[in-house]
């Protein structure tokens, strides 16, 4: 054999001896691989995956439960707001009716009253109508007009004499007979109050009239309130 064929020989003998030794510990290491640990490793990570789904899940729905509480808390509180403003406006319209800011309907009497023309002693004057309030709001009047003027606690009642022509104002309007006296409340407690006998006024004054009716309307009050001395005292904390 000539010495450049042994020289090939040996080559492709060296070349297929390492491919063999690759070959050889490449199959020893997949022996030697231990499957077991790959599966855990597998498990291991598909355990930590599942664990940070988890704990995100976790955490979403606590942010839903603080999301429909903050949510429950506002519609409570707007839900006490309406109820509050609600009430508030009731107790505004309570007061305003009662101070006699705003008309009003209800069942109750009419009283007519008339100056006796037979008689110069007996014409009706502030003091008759003053008296007559009186009566009816402790018979329990809730609203009272005269000649449909708002009656309220700051209404004025005087007698005006103008060049020997005497008449009446009632919150600086004037009115003359027959005077209306409009009267809304319990209808049988405001009738008996006022017909009792020797002290009712119907029953003490005979020029007067009481009649019941329903639905009266009273018409509130039109001038301008000023309070000029009275303030309001500031509660201290």
């Amino acid at each position: 054999m000539k010495k450049g064929q042994k020289i090939m020989t040996l080559t492709i003998g060296l070349i297929c001896f390492v491919l063999s030794y690759v070959m050889f510990m490449q199959f020893k290491t997949v022996e030697e691989t231990n499957i077991t640990q790959i599966e855990s490793m597998r498990e291991k990570e598909l355990s930590e995956s599942l664990a940070n789904w988890k704990e995100k899940y976790e955490e979403t729905l606590i942010k839903l439960e603080q999301t429909n509480k903050t949510l429950q808390e506002y519609k409570q509180k707007r839900e006490l707001n309406q109820e509050a403003s609600e009430l508030l406006n009731e107790e505004l319209i309570q007061a305003k009716m009662l101070v006699g800011l705003t008309d009003v309907k209800g069942d109750g009497v009419i009283i007519t009253y008339y100056n006796d023309e037979n008689s110069e002693f007996d014409r009706i004057e502030d003091k008759n109508l003053i008296e007559l309030v009186n009566e009816l709001r402790l018979a329990g009047a809730e609203a009272i007009s005269i000649n449909d003027q708002r009656i309220m606690n700051m209404s004025d009642i005087i007698n005006i004499d103008i060049d020997g022509e005497p008449f009446i104002l009632v919150n600086g309007k004037r009115v003359t007979s027959p005077y209306t006296i409009k009267a809304i409340g319990d209808q049988k407690y405001l009738e008996s109050s006022l017909t009792t006998k020797t002290i009712g006024f119907i029953t003490r004054h005979p020029n007067s009239r009481l009649e019941k009716k329903n639905n009266i309307i009273i018409n509130k009050y039109n001038g301008e309130i000023k309070i000029k001395y009275a303030n309001q005292i500031k509660e201290e904390k």
